[in-house]
């Protein structure tokens, strides 16, 4: 009787761990190999955020640091719709904000502050900053991320508040602000996140998002109950790195991952029509 079949009637013996698949962050020793990476989870990260409704007009965007070139990020092009991105759209920008590859122009304003974080944090990969809804609800009341769920420790004593209204050009203050955490809560403004990787950048993203619209359902209910310390930190240290980030993530990046060419075809079309849309309701 082979290993693979067990007798009828018998209970089947547990498969080897070494035959379980379990995806772990990929590892490249070639920069270009590094680039395209980065390149094509950016593109599908701003993709999976058009469908979460991420999208404010030209606000919202992500960056990734480039794995070879000194002070140069990827990032997506002004004016143009998150649904309908794709890696060759993604333009290259110093940290002057100077587009150095790309045909498309840059929101020099808010790569601004993208570039003030990625230099006072060079060990993350990416930064996210895009508009969704709870976060900036979050941000309106000036508060922080309270623990009470076991997804918001991962945030405990992990993030911060900028306690007053920042544009644009204050940059720096923004990145001083961040200091070593994830995450940021820019009051007035919303969240911003950052991570070794753009998977890891993207679901503290969507982590803090969706932490920030249960905290406020739970505050509109009622008294929320915090989780105490030595909980909140425990649960912190063990869900609350750039790893578990990435695992995390991989769900909601499959959705996005097997665009096909005619899907990407009907996303185009798609934005095309809404942005024809939005111009006539404006008109």
């Amino acid at each position: 009787m082979s290993e693979e079949t067990a007798a009828p009637g018998t209970r089947p013996g547990p498969v080897p761990v070494d035959r379980l698949r379990f995806e772990m962050p990929p590892a490249h020793t070639d920069p270009a190999e590094e680039r395209a990476h980065r390149k094509e989870r950016l593109a599908g990260t701003l993709r999976l955020f058009a469908r979460l409704g991420y999208e404010d007009g030209v606000a919202g965007h992500v960056t990734a640091r480039d794995p070879e070139l000194d002070d140069c990020y990827w990032v997506n092009p002004f004016g143009r719709a998150f649904a309908a991105l794709r890696p060759d759209d993604l333009l290259l920008v110093d940290g002057d904000g100077h587009v150095v590859q790309g045909e498309r122009r840059v929101n020099q304003l808010a790569f601004a502050v993208h570039a003030a974080v990625h230099r006072a944090r060079p060990e993350a990969v990416a930064v996210v900053r895009v508009q969704a809804p709870y976060g900036r609800a979050l941000a309106a009341l000036g508060e922080l991320l309270a623990p009470i769920t076991h997804e918001a420790c991962a945030f405990y004593e992990d993030h911060a508040l900028l306690d007053e209204y920042a544009g644009a050009q204050d940059g720096a203050r923004i990145g001083r602000a961040l200091g070593p955490y994830k995450a940021l809560v820019m009051r007035n403004h919303g969240l911003l996140t950052v991570g070794g990787s753009v998977d890891a950048a993207a679901w503290w993203f969507v982590a803090a998002e969706r932490a920030a619209q249960v905290q406020l359902i739970a505050r509109a209910a009622g008294k929320p109950v915090l989780i105490d310390h030595h909980s909140a930190v425990a649960t912190r240290e063990r869900f609350g790195g750039d790893l578990a980030a990435w695992v995390s993530y991989q769900p909601l990046w499959q959705t996005v991952a097997d665009m096909t060419a005619a899907d990407m075809t009907a996303a185009e079309k798609a934005a095309a029509e809404k942005a024809a849309a939005d111009m006539a309701s404006t008109s």
